[in-house]
């Protein structure tokens, strides 16, 4: 077992590289690179790229997740089922292990990708809350356009068997159950938000969530945007420019987040999200039915289908 630090990207198949950008672009991300056959896009925040695009038929292809050091991609490689150590003939460079997961998902854990220079942080006044105070004599600024991404915050899988995925994600990769759900025996655990466990240091309430649903599709990606304004003038851009709206804006129960969710042109889920929970290793895990009233939002609409699917 290695212990993963935290989500290097996602990987996509379209038709149409011009159309993707422009929806991302819109979404709030930012070209880093691009090739005849593929496009990389980055967020504010330091890394080459946080999500690519393969020309091709749609698809959603895989995940990436960060080594924290060569010595990991070192022992997963000589771990049954993986790829050798291979350098990664893309923009960023680096090197990866190549392995699946039990629902067929394409994963690399990469080292050594390149970083770049932050883009320039949107910058908020602070923000006045009943008794505490803190902008006085000045009005608040919210530019209009796109949100800010800063980073790739998790992805969700419906999966075949969730117990042997659960068990693949955290024997391999080191993963703790933030939240267990169970479907009406409390002894049938059928979905859990798993975290990163980099022991005493604060991380996402989930990077990876599964849920055991006899079937295996994408359910959605998320980004984490600057605040609650930044989510909200993306949403409203978004609106603007025409893209399809899918659920929210609400705030959920399992994670805290403040989320938007919006669909790309083939289909595929992508989410904003602010103000989310963050937990470490020596944090309890949570143990919750899966179904119910306001279960998935504290406030907000109705999901469209359990989980947002």
């Amino acid at each position: 077992m290695i212990k993963v630090s935290d989500l290097a990207h996602v990987r996509f198949r379209a038709p149409d590289l011009d159309r993707a950008e422009a929806f991302l672009t819109d979404f709030g991300l930012v070209r880093s690179a691009r090739t005849e056959t593929a496009l990389y896009m980055r967020g504010s925040d330091g890394q080459h790229h946080l999500h690519v695009t393969e020309l091709g038929e749609p698809a959603f292809v895989g995940v990436g997740f960060r080594a924290a050091t060569s010595g990991d991609l070192e022992a997963l490689a000589r771990a049954p089922g993986t790829s050798a150590i291979e350098t990664i003939e893309e923009p960023g460079g680096g090197w990866r292990v190549r392995l699946v997961d039990p629902s067929g998902i394409a994963i690399e854990v990469v080292h050594g990708v390149e970083t770049v220079a932050p883009l320039p942080a949107t910058v908020r006044r602070p923000f006045n809350s009943g008794s505490r105070r803190e902008r006085c004599g000045e009005p608040q600024s919210v530019e209009a356009g796109p949100a800010h991404v800063k980073r790739l915050g998790h992805f969700v899988l419906l999966v075949n068997d969730f117990r042997e995925t659960e068990a693949f994600y955290r024997d391999r990769f080191g993963f703790l159950n933030s939240d267990e759900m169970y479907l009406g025996d409390r002894e049938l655990v059928v979905a859990a938000f798993m975290r990163c466990d980099r022991g005493p240091e604060w991380v996402d309430h989930h990077t990876f969530l599964a849920i055991g649903a006899g079937q295996v599709a994408l359910n959605h990606v998320s980004f984490e945007v600057h605040d609650l304004d930044d989510l909200m003038a993306g949403h409203h851009h978004l609106n603007v420019r025409g893209h399809a709206h899918h659920w929210g804006v609400g705030r959920h129960v399992l994670g805290s987040q403040l989320y938007d969710y919006w669909r790309d042109p083939w289909g595929h889920v992508y989410e904003h999200w602010t103000d989310g929970d963050l937990l470490n290793a020596r944090s309890a895990t949570g143990v919750v039915p899966i179904a119910g009233p306001g279960a998935e939002s504290h406030w907000g609409p109705a999901a469209p289908s359990p989980f947002g699917a």
